[in-house]
């Protein structure tokens, strides 16, 4: 049973969480450089994008948490070196999430005309129906890319996903200009061009991570397996307890933010989109602490499946103060650059000054936010899922929803209310998954693997 120091746990967390923290922006910067380009046509074109995203995402990390449930199960048959069950883990992750993935395509078919009823400005909602339903097609290739991101980081192989979300963002950049202003011989589509080019560009990452799982050295010894091993049993149920905990956890957390994006939408355009640029900057930092949760996942699923738990307690406790340290920084980045960072995306006096101003809250709530996010990935890797589920599910929907609701509306606060009733929420969370660590990194692995 091997021994390591602090300091080695700290070198090998930021080796292996610097490709995933790539990855993890690379998925944000799609949703950046989108706003970048509807920004640039107008504050109603902006919006809309906003809206339409905003409801995608809800349905949308609900299908990535479904993805997250193989990486620890396939990281265990990776240490035990079980070729034929990482074979059996990854078809049926795939059926799993591509069937979850149809599932929430035709949830989001027939949730279009919905939009009409969330009380939005009339105009936004026009824009925002045609530009949802284009989106609701890359679902499918995001599945797809999830799916085997997931089984790679069971590998510890993280630098494909980087260098594939590179490369699909630089192909989603070039075509939303092209689509947008009708460059290199395309059709000139408008705004609307901003939804095909993440559509497309999707649908490549999706299709070139299953390609490289097949025929890359690295990953393809499952080749042997995979027509022999059935869907279904205990591989799948296996599966789905796990990813539909990850999955609700993600999303009690942002259906909570998509909800405070609509109340915001009660206060005029320029609140949603302040509140959208506020949140596009803060999910850029945050995918810092996402990767790191990551490398988290990975490293104590790996002493788990070792049962060594000295130092899954050490490789979580220092996690933990590297998501800090790096969300300290953060912190005071918003704090001194709260009147730059958002005239990148918009001129408009008001929506500078309001977007300002939540960054400064922000600052604040991205400290807890990592540490929520680091701690259920801790979790997640000791396979700890249904207490996780409860905490997001109190934290986001029993506190912070009423809070925001009072602070915005009753105490008239507006935007400025819901964030800090968001930031409370966090710190709840935060607090209280961290805690639960602490105390089974404290027991018998035995007692508190489900």
């Amino acid at each position: 049973m091997k021994t390591l120091t602090n300091k080695q746990h700290i070198r090998e967390t930021i080796a292996l969480s610097l490709p995933l923290i790539a990855t993890q922006i690379g998925h944000v910067f799609t949703g950046m450089s989108d706003n970048y380009f509807l920004g640039q046509l107008g504050k109603t074109e902006l919006a809309a994008g906003v809206t339409a995203n905003g409801i995608f995402v809800l349905l949308l990390v609900f299908c990535i948490g479904m993805s997250y449930s193989s990486t620890p199960l396939v990281s265990s048959a990776h240490v035990n070196d079980d070729v034929k069950r990482k074979a059996l883990l990854f078809k049926n992750s795939l059926f799993l999430n591509t069937g979850v993935a149809i599932l929430l395509f035709l949830i989001m078919f027939f949730l279009s005309p919905l939009l009409d009823f969330l009380q939005q400005p009339p105009d936004v909602i026009l824009l925002a129906k045609p530009f949802f339903n284009v989106l609701a097609f890359s679902m499918i290739p995001i599945a797809l890319f999830f799916t085997c991101k997931q089984y790679a980081e069971g590998l510890s192989n993280i630098k494909a996903a980087m260098y594939i979300s590179v490369v699909g963002n630089i192909f989603n950049i070039v075509l939303n200009y092209a689509l947008i202003y009708g460059k290199a011989g395309l059709p000139q589509m408008g705004y609307i061009g901003s939804a095909w080019a993440t559509f497309i560009a999707r649908s490549f990452m999706g299709v070139a991570f299953l390609i490289y799982i097949f025929y890359n050295p690295q990953t393809n010894d499952i080749k042997k397996f995979f027509r022999k091993v059935k869907v279904g049993g205990e591989a799948l149920l296996s599966l789905w307890k796990i990813g539909i905990n990850s999955g609700m956890q993600f999303t009690f957390e942002v259906a909570a933010f998509v909800i405070a994006l609509f109340m915001a939408g009660k206060f005029g355009k320029e609140a949603i989109d302040a509140h959208g640029i506020a949140i596009t900057l803060a999910s850029g930092t945050y995918m810092f602490a996402s990767g790191l949760s990551s490398a988290a996942t990975i490293r104590v699923s790996n002493f788990m499946a070792e049962n060594n738990k000295p130092e899954l307690k050490k490789a979580g406790n220092m996690a933990v103060l590297l998501v800090l340290v790096c969300m300290t920084f953060f912190a005071l980045l918003f704090t001194a650059f709260s009147k730059v960072l958002p005239a990148f995306f918009t001129n408009d006096p008001a929506i500078l000054a309001l977007t300002s101003n939540l960054l400064l809250i922000a600052a604040v709530f991205q400290l807890f936010d990592g540490l929520q996010v680091t701690s259920i990935g801790m979790l997640r890797g000791m396979e700890d899922v249904k207490f996780p589920t409860y905490i997001t599910l109190i934290g986001y929907w029993v506190l912070a929803l009423p809070l925001a609701y009072l602070l915005g509306f009753v105490c008239k606060m507006e935007v400025i209310g819901i964030w800090w009733a968001l930031t409370f929420s966090l710190v709840f969370v935060g607090l209280i998954l961290y805690w639960r660590f602490r105390k089974l990194s404290g027991v018998k692995i035995q007692k508190f693997k489900n």
